[in-house]
């Protein structure tokens, strides 16, 4: 029903048969947002507009109340009017549009104040329609309106739009139609076509930029639209006894088992969650509305039971009388998912394969928020404080400030953090805040848009901040001070107390020790995958880090990754390049040695006795220089100091030579190591002489060596042999039997997926597919430069997906699919893995546990993700095929 209805139209169809005081209305399907992409306003007025008509005439009969035509006289009932509301079947927060008290026009105006209504009321609602329908239906500047709104305000000496009165808000409505008329509009009068016009602009606001950009950012795709829901208005501006608010059944924070959630008197639910002004707590809307109160916490029981999930649910009270106007499963922070997951299984509610199910893998990142290593009660934290909002989304953040989406995005681009500051927050500003490390706002509660959209992307914000003042929109202040904060003044702000602090503060990431429900969803994890979850690590710290966080091993160590990290390290791999001669090689491989013997030693130990797969050298060794431009521009002279014998001119000769044109095809990987054989012995012999050391020790180790970019058996052949050479000579200075060390493949070239079997026989005991590369070379796209096209492609619709996030099911899969079953038909017990970035996507862990490989690698960051994602996988997937795993040898072919 979600995928027709959209959530919001699925809602309120399910609340209305649980027998809920849902205002009436009708919800035209997704399949239309489709067909009106295809045919536009044709489809409109041929087949929609009739049924729409239909649904206007139900609305009217359940209500008994008729929409204002001309000539109407009002008695006992105000008018009818409409809202017109989006919905896809993806919960969008924001991002789409909304168009409220449809209906309204200058007539029914004065008609109602003459029947008697409230004339505040009839302005306020006038008003609200004018400005929506102008932003909205016609595009005009919303900027324009909220100018001559705040001019009515100063005018009137009012400082939130409540306190204007109705002659004030009378004359707003001119100045609203004003500005109609200065942009060359006129303001529609007609009821039907304003209802017209906003159903289309909802349909199109499916396409519109921010909606497109939050689908990008959250990998929302195969949907048709989104539905458009029609409502008679219930209202919560009608008077002092009336107002709206937003609840969540769970606190979507922390996700403790309270009703959480904000009410504004006097209000429509557009005010709530934009944020115009700071709502209060649902403790004291109880104290004004006592029976709505109660009401709201009887329909939060029913709903959860109901929908076995916690739910963001919206409100509004007209005159005392409690109305729900939408419900929808709520957006929570990946700490309180796990805390509701758990916590629903031990109260009965869902089963345990529903909690594993119910909690978002992606969000377990935000379960390592990080924190400010400093104490709050710390002179230099507490005296550093200068201001305190809304704890909106926990988490620290420390960034330079910014005042627009563009700025920000300029600094993600640079690699600076950034803390986006708003008065308040709009769907417009959606890559600014994904951006940015953090969000600040002026205005808004725990339920506005910033915050809604921080807690679901897991980044800290400060919401409601009253005490931020804009002199103009570059500058801010903090209260009273008289101090003045520009765009690009560093600050922190603590989202799990809401402070601001004029400080660049250390974070370090949060401890997950602690935190006993996700051990318990961890578990639960564990006993259902099938799929072993390893980690990309390359130096011991992240090795640890992901022993820490549960890898069952280390499924890829990037070598050459280690030559980056000092400048010694730098140093002695540009002489092995630039020297030409065998003994100033060896003299610069035996300083690589001294590094990598150290690394691979720390890695070794931090993995604890699982297994460690250590590759070779991959890539081309002239990305170890530093570019054309920059040895011309003095960085060959620099390398001459500390590369003997060899001039500027010699050095930039020599890097001339090694340029490739399509070096991602050329002279790397097994290549590297089949004509240069040093490296790959200066490695292997690093890496045993750690794990025998180790032993020696007492440590244990399962080291692994993984021969990459291997597309002939001949050179797997070539590399297996110097592999095998050094752990035998190894064995003889140490006088004992050879160590146990398993020899696999990489494999990244179709043509290698195509001989695994006869890999295999060549004596490949594993085999690790590299998606990377493997998707690179299977497509004919460069990883390096696709962003041009792949983003287009997806926008045409040539691409579902970006094939370098979400593993490809079609032709990467089909190659993964024939080298497993070619190696296995050699060997049943040989080991198969992925190790490319697939590795802790949820998406492409679906498919990695339809192919039954054995274990997948990820970053340390994610092995959280990718352990939940294959129990999920398991979950939702096929039954096993119950694969006899036979024990394998530990025994060295070198023996």
């Amino acid at each position: 029903m979600k995928e027709l209805l959209g959530s919001k139209g699925s809602g309120l169809a399910e609340m209305a048969r649980l027998g809920l005081r849902v205002p009436a209305g009708f919800t035209v399907s997704t399949r239309c947002c489709e067909r009106y992409e295809q045919s536009g306003m044709d489809f409109v007025r041929r087949e929609l507009w009739e049924e729409v008509l239909d649904g206007v005439a139900f609305i009217e009969k359940t209500t008994k109340r008729t929409v204002f035509r001309s000539g109407c006289s009002l008695v006992a009932a105000p008018p009818l009017l409409l809202s017109v509301r989006s919905g896809a079947a993806a919960s969008m927060p924001g991002q789409m549009d909304t168009v409220l008290n449809l209906g309204m026009n200058d007539e029914c105006a004065q008609a109602c104040v003459n029947a008697g209504f409230d004339a505040r009321w009839v302005y306020d609602s006038y008003r609200r329609l004018i400005s929506m329908f102008g932003d909205v239906v016609e595009h005009l500047p919303k900027q324009d309106f909220e100018r001559a709104l705040t001019k009515a305000k100063e005018t009137n000496n009012a400082r939130y739009d409540t306190e204007l009165d109705a002659e004030a808000l009378k004359l707003l409505c001119g100045e609203f139609k004003d500005i109609y008329a200065k942009h060359g509009k006129v303001f529609e009068q007609d009821a039907m076509k304003q209802l017209e016009q906003s159903v289309v602009a909802v349909l199109e606001s499916w396409n519109t930029p921010r909606a497109v950009e939050y689908r990008e950012i959250n990998r929302i795709t195969g949907l048709r639209g989104t539905a458009v829901n029609v409502q008679q208005m219930v209202f919560g501006n009608i008077n002092d006894n009336s107002g709206a608010g937003v609840c969540f059944t769970r606190n979507p924070a922390d996700g403790a088992d309270e009703t959480y959630g904000e009410y504004l008197a006097q209000s429509q639910g557009e005010d709530v969650v934009s944020g115009v002004r700071t709502p209060m707590g649902l403790k004291a809307m109880a104290e004004s509305q006592p029976k709505a109160a109660e009401e709201l916490e009887s329909v939060c029981d029913a709903l959860e039971d109901d929908f076995k999930d916690m739910l963001d649910i919206e409100f509004t009270i007209e005159d005392g009388e409690l109305y729900i106007l939408q419900c929808r499963v709520g957006k929570r922070t990946g700490t309180a998912g796990v805390r509701i997951a758990t916590e629903m299984f031990a109260e009965g509610i869902i089963s345990k394969d529903e909690a594993l199910m119910k909690v978002n893998a992606q969000s377990l990142e935000q379960v390592l928020h990080p924190v400010f290593l400093l104490d709050a009660a710390s002179p230099d934290y507490s005296s550093k404080i200068v201001a305190s909002g809304l704890p909106a989304s926990p988490g620290a953040a420390v960034g330079r400030i910014v005042f627009s989406s563009k700025e920000a995005k300029e600094y993600k681009s640079q690699g600076k953090p950034c803390i986006l500051v708003r008065e308040e927050t709009s769907a417009d500003d959606i890559g600014g805040m994904y951006a940015a490390e953090g969000i600040l706002t002026a205005r808004g509660g725990m339920t506005s848009h910033a915050a809604v959209v921080a807690r679901g992307w897991g980044k800290p914000c400060v919401s409601g901040c009253g005490a931020i003042s804009f002199k103009n929109d570059r500058e801010i202040r903090f209260g009273t001070s008289d101090r003045t904060y520009r765009a690009g003044h560093t600050i922190s702000i603590n989202g799990a107390t809401g402070e601001v602090i004029d400080a660049e503060l250390a974070v370090a990431p949060s401890t997950i020790d602690t935190f006993l429900p996700l051990k318990t969803l961890m578990h639960w994890a564990d006993e259902k995958r099938r799929v072993e979850i390893r980690a990309n690590a390359d130096t011991p710290e992240d090795a640890a880090a992901a022993i820490r966080n549960g890898a069952k091993g280390i499924g890829l160590v990037r070598t050459e990754h280690m030559f980056f990290s000092s400048t010694e390290r730098v140093h002695a791999i540009r002489e092995f390049i630039i020297a030409q001669d065998e003994q100033a090689q060896k003299v610069a491989l035996e300083k690589l040695e001294k590094f990598q013997y150290e690394d691979f030693k720390g890695i070794l130990k931090s993995a604890g006795g699982f297994p460690v797969t250590m590759r070779l050298i991959d890539p081309p060794l002239h990305e170890f220089l530093p570019s054309r431009e920059k040895l011309r521009e003095g960085a060959a002279n620099e390398m001459s100091k500390y590369i003997h014998g060899k001039s500027a001119h010699d050095i930039i000769e020599i890097a001339e030579s090694m340029r490739e044109h399509n070096p991602m095809l050329g002279f790397r990987g097994c290549r590297l190591g089949c004509v240069k054989p040093r490296i790959t012995r200066m490695q292997v012999h690093a890496f045993c002489r750690a794990a025998i050391d180790l032993i020696a020790e007492g440590v244990p180790v399962e080291p692994e060596i993984m021969v990459p970019l291997v597309s002939t058996v001949e050179e797997f052949h070539n590399q297996r042999d110097l592999i095998w050479d050094v752990i035998r000579d190894l064995g003889r200075e140490n006088q004992a039997p050879p160590m146990r060390v398993q020899v696999g493949a990489m494999i990244e070239t179709p043509r290698s997926a195509l001989i695994a079997g006869e890999l295999t026989r060549a004596g490949a005991s594993f085999f690790s597919f590299g998606t990377n590369d493997l998707t690179q070379m299977t497509y004919g796209f460069s990883r390096d430069d696709s962003d041009a096209f792949v983003k287009p492609y997806k926008d045409m619709g040539i691409l579902q997906s970006d094939p370098f996030e979400i593993l490809d099911t079609v032709g990467v899969r089909e190659l993964i699919s024939i080298a497993a079953e070619r190696a296995r038909a050699v060997r049943p017990d040989v080991e198969l893995g992925i190790c490319g970035e697939h590795g802790g996507d949820p998406k492409s862990l679906v498919t990695i546990d339809a192919l039954d490989l054995d274990y997948a690698s990820c970053s340390p960051s994610r092995v959280l993700v990718a352990r939940l994602a294959a129990a999920q996988a398991a979950v939702g997937g096929a039954p096993s095929k119950q694969r006899k795993r036979a024990a394998r040898s530990h025994a060295s072919p070198a023996a």
